[in-house]
């Protein structure tokens, strides 16, 4: 091909190629290569995504983790602040405020005992026994505005909470519930449905006997006669009078109690409720009745 014939191709092409710009200029093909990082070049092999555990999935380590073998609780020894925290029994809270609105909106009946039970059924309360919950921790929100009079058993209450319901005639329990026993106040119907036999309920362990026979407390298994006491010394020390509840036309509601060993009120342990045809099934065999009454 002659010079000639070159300058007019090269002409023509410049004819028929656009302007060049900045929004036209490329690199030649091949000038530039992209290093792809491989695994276990330089210095690394887990691409930023830590070691092991949760650290390599690339989410959010869980509440308190800390990295390495020691956790702050466990390099300063001398404390013991948090020592055995997740083995220690959690009491989810209820305030009065919250249990007024329950009972002026008709979905928790006063006319007869109220425990964790039908708290629950009212949908403003939850707790998960697989979480180490035990109950109910009535705390003192909206104490001044509390004023039912009713008959209450919960897990955990205060000395002012015991004063607010003590003060407009009613009645408080501390009760101990295992954690097979939760289960079953928390979806009852669940329970039923299975078509086993309600079990007993179990007894505190050493470490919440204290609480549960204390008299202060209103414990489950305090002495009456302490109760009773217990009740005049509250009411002396924080002013109010205190009604007397055997005048009171719904003494036999209040006074109602659980036994220590029954978990629903109105079903004994051994029983078998059968929601298909309404029935209860109750155990005739002497040593069925000697198990389940120990």
């Amino acid at each position: 091909m002659g010079s000639r014939q070159i300058v007019e191709k090269s002409l023509t092409l410049l004819r028929s190629l656009p302007r060049i710009s900045l929004n036209n200029i490329r690199d030649n093909p091949g000038s530039k290569k992209t290093q792809k990082r491989g695994r276990g070049q330089h210095g690394g092999d887990k691409h930023g995504s830590g070691n092991k555990g949760s650290g390599q999935r690339q989410n959010f380590m869980r509440l308190g983790y800390e990295t390495g073998n020691n956790p702050f609780y466990l390099r300063v020894p001398q404390e013991h602040y948090y020592r055995g925290h997740h083995h220690r029994r959690q009491y989810p809270p209820l305030s009065l405020l919250t249990l007024q609105r329950i009972i002026d909106t008709n979905r928790v009946d006063v006319t007869v005992p109220i425990d964790i039970a039908s708290i629950v059924k009212t949908g403003f309360y939850s707790f998960f026994p697989d979480q180490k919950h035990f109950g109910i921790n009535l705390i003192d929100e909206g104490v001044d505005i509390f004023e039912a009079k009713i008959n209450i058993e919960v897990q955990w209450a205060s000395e002012q909470v015991i004063a607010a319901i003590e003060r407009n005639g009613g009645v408080i329990t501390t009760a101990y519930y295992d954690p097979h026993s939760l289960f079953l106040l928390r979806n009852p119907k669940k329970f039923f449905e299975t078509g086993q036999a309600i079990p007993r309920r179990m007894i505190p362990p050493p470490d919440a006997i204290e609480y549960y026979t204390s008299a202060e407390n209103r414990g489950y298994l305090a002495d009456p006669d302490q109760i009773s006491e217990a009740r005049l010394k509250l009411a002396q020390k924080y002013g109010y009078k205190l009604p007397v509840i055997e005048n009171d036309p719904k003494y036999n509601m209040l006074c109602e109690r659980k036994d220590p060993r029954q978990i629903f009120y109105g079903l004994e342990p051994g029983w078998v409720v059968n929601l298909k045809d309404e029935c209860i099934l109750k155990p005739k065999d002497e040593e069925l009745k000697r198990f389940y009454s120990l």
